[in-house]
């Protein structure tokens, strides 16, 4: 089980096999509210751009993970229900993934996905294997990993010699930021522990650490009352990356419109999606219509406002809401260097190379969405 599953425990999902969902009612919305559509097909573009993203055909966007509130996912499903895609002619299908980021990446690859959230380090380690896909966007430097403890662990030294639990293994970027804080890495009790966070507070198995998703399981131990320490990597200066996007390069390379009117309604379901507690309510429930009714729809806001908040108060530098900073590619090829997740042979200029920044600079005018399109 990929790592990545962990941000669902217990986040009550049903088990999706392959759901596919063709776009809803049409609709128009405007820049200034981003108000839910009401319009009908073309109505947010040109007619001639419409003819072309039409020529295109199906679009397949693909999910992290099943249809979790998270972004990447959340406002895609939105773009779909409230007829953002419709609104720009694009017939996208949404397919939920299984947490696997490396497969998500072969079916970017083999075209059989369209575009699919995979963060960055993932797709330079994709990359740097012979997987082909190019990264189109990213909402923030900040990652969602991170390092839970109790609170009387008040610096990470403490954990010297201590056991760490983990999903699989420990993500580079809470290992990166332990070193950083003078932890000495090979005294850890590494263990793989089960997907419930709550052997922290019952320290488990001598357990003092645990990792996990700020998202999920902090909010699962809040929610039961329990007190734990939270450590974000991005708090010791390690990048990562929040929110990012990939695409089929030869898709892209045919249809770059398509790519950028597809970001487009997703951006501009994120502020809807974003706006207020009504918004976010309405959005969630899009979400678990898809789902069933098993879905945890008050754990999955909360799983959308932490990481809303996270892009809100780590805005990317310099670039609008899903610009790409180049520097950050950059830093994370010499963090994945450190930890020889990549041969040294991948360079920081290769790697920024398989980075297009062109289709979110293209939907925005003085560092403001562009809605209607052209």
């Amino acid at each position: 089980m990929s790592p990545l599953q962990s941000r669902l425990i217990r986040s009550g999902l049903a088990s999706i096999a392959a759901i596919a969902l063709t776009t809803g009612v049409a609709g128009c919305g405007s820049d200034s509210d981003a108000s839910a559509s009401t319009g009908s097909e073309g109505s947010a573009i040109s007619a001639k751009r419409c003819a072309e993203n039409k020529a295109v055909g199906k679009i397949t966007y693909l999910s992290g993970y099943q249809y979790q509130s998270s972004v990447s996912i959340l406002e895609y499903i939105a773009a779909s229900k409230l007829g953002y895609f419709n609104d720009l002619c694009l017939n996208v299908v949404l397919q939920p993934g299984t947490g696997d980021t490396a497969q998500n990446a072969k079916l970017l690859a083999s075209g059989q996905a369209t575009v699919s959230p995979v963060a960055q380090q993932d797709l330079i380690q994709a990359r740097a294997n012979g997987i082909d896909i190019t990264g189109i966007s990213s909402y923030s430097d900040a990652g969602l990993e991170i390092l839970m403890t109790n609170k009387d662990i008040t610096k990470l030294t403490q954990l010297d010699g201590k056991v760490v639990g983990h999903k699989g293994h420990v993500p580079a970027t809470v290992q990166a930021m332990l070193v950083k804080a003078g932890v000495k890495w090979d005294s850890l009790k590494l263990v793989k522990q089960g997907y419930d966070p709550s052997v922290l507070p019952r320290r488990q198995g001598g357990l003092e650490a645990l990792t996990g998703f700020v998202s999920n399981e902090p909010n699962q131990l809040k929610a039961a009352g329990d007190a734990v320490t939270v450590w974000r990597p991005i708090d010791y200066g390690v990048p990562s990356s929040l929110g990012a996007m990939a695409v089929n390069p030869a898709f892209a390379k045919a249809h770059p419109h398509a790519v950028e009117d597809i970001l487009r309604a997703a951006l501009h379901a994120y502020d809807y999606c974003s706006a207020d507690d009504k918004h976010i309510a309405e959005c969630v429930g899009y979400a678990a219509q898809l789902s069933g009714p098993t879905y945890d729809k008050k754990l999955n806001a909360a799983i959308w406002k932490t990481e809303t908040q996270v892009v809100k108060e780590n805005a990317t530098p310099g670039q609008p809401l899903g610009g790409i900073d180049l520097k950050n590619v950059a830093a994370l090829v010499d963090m994945l260097h450190q930890f020889k997740t990549v041969p040294d042979s991948v360079t920081p200029a290769q790697a920024k190379g398989w980075f297009d920044t062109s289709p979110v600079k293209n939907i925005y005018a003085a560092d403001k969405l562009v809605w209607p399109a052209p």
